[in-house]
């Protein structure tokens, strides 16, 4: 097997990248994650993020939507519901956003530290 050197786990996470190359794509559809890379053939198959990442983004999300919602109803006179409605856009927007690139960063940590567990054989 020929020792191949992994991209910075957090370059790979942004490009949503193979944690191996670089260049092949990680992803086959909006979360599934490609069978192989198609630039150097890592088979990534065996990689899986489980639900760290969605589970990271709830906390993280939750902890600035609230007091967001917060704000908005005690800064301004609205109605009731606009705050807890503006909170709840911002975060469904921020997770659809950031999952591809926290499940892509999951998956080249997973790759960086157990690497000879996951190379082709």
């Amino acid at each position: 097997m020929a020792y191949h050197r992994s991209v910075p786990p957090m370059q790979a996470a942004l490009a949503c990248a193979c944690p191996r190359c670089g260049k092949g794509r990680l992803f086959k559809g909006f979360l599934k994650i490609a069978d192989r890379c198609d630039s150097c053939g890592l088979d990534l198959a065996k990689q899986d993020s489980g639900d760290g990442p969605a589970v990271f983004l709830i906390f993280i999300l939750g902890a600035l939507g609230v007091p967001l919602a917060f704000w908005i109803q005690f800064s301004f006179e609205l109605p009731m519901w606009v705050a807890p409605s503006i909170a709840s856009v911002f975060i469904v927007v921020l997770a659809l956003v950031l999952l591809r690139p926290a499940k892509a960063l999951v998956v080249a940590l997973q790759y960086r530290h157990r690497r000879n567990e996951l190379e082709d054989g």
